[in-house]
């Protein structure tokens, strides 16, 4: 890969590559301690993390590599400097650039003048690194994905569009219950749907939460209200109190049933201690995942020269 940023940059046999080349660095982490000797990462944030920066800078330290955090102050991605400027300046400076972004228009545009990879930890469209770790936590512990009934009730937001497009090219049968108005955009199902024939996977939207989770082997579910829709509050939790993963909804669901967050949870509104504190719930296990499905990001993206790029003279020229 030259760059990631969504799940739809995959196909079948490229998001099982990535989950097996996970799972062999959670086994055997030795075998990769110096992958990306001498590799430095950008780390650009516009927004603030606990799981995203440490299991990255962790990721590279462990790879052999190192990282450098570039904060909201210190970049002010098309404000204090143009998109532009920023990647010419950093194709020259390190190896590869990962954003944590508000807008995915901004993301886009700093992989179409870098000639370095640029990796997506997250953005409002999409988060394909953390739909990366959910799949590799349940593989881990159901043993399969494809058949496999994934609900995902709350908003439809940039974590259930990656889960969907994960689960269409792992031939999951993924089920997106929101409240009207909350959906996914009528394109993302459309795309994940058109898998249907080769994975055996199916979407499934709906307005009804005990539609989602009746017999789901897997109930996922998110925040209310992300970063930058605060005002929104209030509002959501009126329209989103019949979505929240109580044991009632959680007992629809199989009994060996697994519950997901991608944290951090706001317990009492999306979820209930009850659920996530239960011996159901694997949402420790899915953070961790993050270090090691990142690290085969990394891998894939930096353990050799990306073909858009040269060396001329000692000079990075891009091939864009």
């Amino acid at each position: 890969m030259n760059d990631f940023l969504s799940i739809r940059d995959l196909n079948p046999a490229g998001i099982k590559h990535l989950l097996e080349l996970a799972g062999h660095t959670k086994a055997t982490p030795s075998a990769y301690a110096y992958a990306l000797k001498g590799k430095k990462l950008a780390m650009l944030f516009e927004k603030p993390s606990l799981r995203t920066r440490v299991t990255f800078d962790v990721a590279m330290q462990e790879l052999g590599g190192h990282s450098l955090y570039l904060g909201p102050s210190e970049i002010s991605l098309g404000k204090r400097e143009s998109v532009h400027d920023v990647a010419k300046n950093l194709e020259r400076m390190v190896d590869g650039i990962m954003v944590r972004t508000f807008a995915h228009k901004t993301l886009e545009e700093l992989a179409r003048h870098a000639c370095i990879p640029v990796i997506n930890g997250l953005s409002d469209y999409s988060h394909p690194c953390q739909a990366l770790a959910d799949y590799l936590t349940v593989l881990e512990i159901k043993g399969r994905i494809q058949g496999l009934k994934i609900a995902f009730l709350g908003d439809g937001n940039n974590v259930a569009r990656s889960l969907m497009f994960a689960g269409a090219l792992l031939g999951a049968r993924v089920f997106i219950a929101t409240p009207p108005g909350y959906g996914l955009d009528s394109a993302a199902v459309e795309w994940a749907n058109a898998w249907r024939h080769e994975t055996g996977s199916s979407c499934v939207p709906t307005h009804n939460p005990g539609e989602a989770a009746c017999d789901a082997d897997v109930i996922y579910t998110d925040v209310w209200t992300s970063m930058g829709q605060e005002s929104e509050a209030v509002e959501r939790a009126r329209f989103f109190r019949d979505f929240r993963v109580d044991l009632g909804l959680f007992r629809l669901a199989r009994p060996d049933a697994m519950f997901l967050h991608c944290l951090p949870a706001h317990r009492g509104d999306e979820v209930t201690d009850e659920v996530i504190d239960s011996p159901n719930s694997f949402v420790f296990q899915q953070a961790e995942n993050r270090l090691h499905t990142q690290k085969a990001v990394l891998l894939e993206t930096m353990y050799s020269l990306p073909e858009r790029m040269a060396r001329h003279d000692g000079v990075l020229v891009s091939r864009n």
